[in-house]
């Protein structure tokens, strides 16, 4: 008899704490139920979504506009020693080449964020860069990864 008083307390009791989980909820305009969760607030971005750009050596390589012709590019890749190169090009020319050093070489994917500046030769011109690896055996480009500078 004893062990039902106390078994009855003891739901009397998480049910009580529960109904006052409920209360707070409710006070926050929240409303949660089995398996989701709404909220009756709008939620507004702070920022603009950056699409994401990967191929076979770079991934969640991303672009942020931080002036009229500036650019940072930020990202991971799996690169022999580490060392990638880039070039801007407007789809006829190339107008800036560099390269740049992951955080760690391959088979590691190595972190990079680096800022450039580039300018339009045309103002009707589109600006792209591509990262790359060089090839060891024949000094070809490998593994292109085209981004629209926009």
């Amino acid at each position: 008899m004893k062990f039902i008083a106390c078994l009855l307390m003891l739901l009397l009791f998480s049910c009580n704490n529960h109904q006052q989980k409920d209360e707070k909820l409710k006070e926050n305009d929240v409303v949660i139920s089995a398996d989701t969760t709404q909220s009756d607030k709008s939620i507004k971005p702070n920022k603009e979504i950056t699409k994401e750009y990967a191929n076979q050596r770079f991934r969640k390589v991303r672009v942020e506009k931080i002036a009229s012709n500036k650019f940072r590019i930020q990202g991971e890749a799996q690169i022999f020693e580490a060392n990638f190169n880039w070039v801007i090009e407007d789809g006829h020319y190339e107008l800036k080449k560099g390269y740049e050093m992951t955080d760690a070489g391959a088979p590691e994917w190595g972190k990079f964020d680096f800022t450039i500046e580039a300018h339009k030769k045309r103002d009707n011109s589109t600006l792209n860069i591509i990262l790359f690896e060089i090839s060891a055996k024949d000094g070809s480009r490998q593994y292109e990864l085209h981004i629209p500078l926009k």
